[in-house]
């Protein structure tokens, strides 16, 4: 009987995952049985190599994965439970590695021990363990660039909204100016007009009492206007001052 993912259209893509898969996980068996006996840089290499096996598998599973959900229903329950035992068996993989790439001291070979006694395996403790201060200082510098970035951005926001502070007060505060030039020129028109009138009855006084009359007349109004700008000039100041720092 023919495999129902043979003769379907929308699974031929899984099935050809599914084979391939299957030649993967050959391939991973056999470097799994052969990296107990090896040591050293061989049992290493053979590590790297089963590492890049299991990877493939996985991206395989993903693929199944994502392709499984395009097969027809009358057939895909068949199919999850197939799927489930490739991802069992390539879970039970990746724990058989796990525990090869644990054994510090076949990997290492007899260069490795927890209790160091010659010479040399005390250097190559004390390179490990130089390599292993070396990223902890890297990670400190790293965390500390982290730190030093965030500030940074901090400092900025807060300048950003310093800056928008200011422009709003240098906006008011020129607002503020522009309506007390606007005060100011109601006042001159409005002392002009004081400034008329007194003339105006100057000039009937003269009419009236005689010369040294006007002049004392003229007197005390020149008196009157510049007594009558100084205040508004004053009050105006005062006006500016007091809008400037609120």
């Amino acid at each position: 009987m023919s495999n129902p993912l043979d003769t379907d259209a929308g699974s031929e893509l899984f099935g050809s995952y599914e084979a391939e898969l299957k030649l993967v996980q050959a391939d991973l068996n056999q470097k799994l049985d052969q990296i107990p006996d090896l040591s050293g840089e061989p049992r290493k290499a053979a590590v790297r190599q089963a590492e890049r096996a299991l990877d493939e598998a996985n991206e395989l599973l993903d693929q199944m994965r994502i392709e499984k959900q395009n097969i027809p229903s009358a057939i895909r329950n068949k199919v999850n439970q197939r799927f489930r035992n490739f991802e069992t068996d390539v879970d039970q993989c990746k724990r058989k590695l796990k525990t090869l790439s644990d054994d510090r001291k076949v990997l290492f070979g007899d260069r490795y021990t927890d209790n160091p006694t010659s010479d040399a395996q005390l250097e190559q403790r004390q390179q490990l363990l130089s390599g292993t201060e070396r990223m902890d200082r890297s990670s400190k510098r790293l965390r500390e660039s982290q730190r030093l970035a965030l500030e940074t951005e901090n400092i900025g926001r807060d300048t950003l909204a310093d800056l928008q502070t200011q422009r709003e007060t240098i906006v008011h505060t020129r607002a503020n100016l522009l309506e007390s030039e606007g005060y100011v020129d109601r006042s001159v028109k409005t002392l002009r007009g004081m400034a008329r009138r007194y003339m105006l009855l100057a000039t009937y006084g003269r009419k009236a009492q005689g010369l040294n009359y006007l002049r004392v007349l003229r007197m005390a109004t020149n008196r009157i206007i510049t007594i009558a700008i100084i205040t508004v000039l004053v009050l105006l100041i005062f006006a500016v001052i007091y809008s400037k720092f609120h």
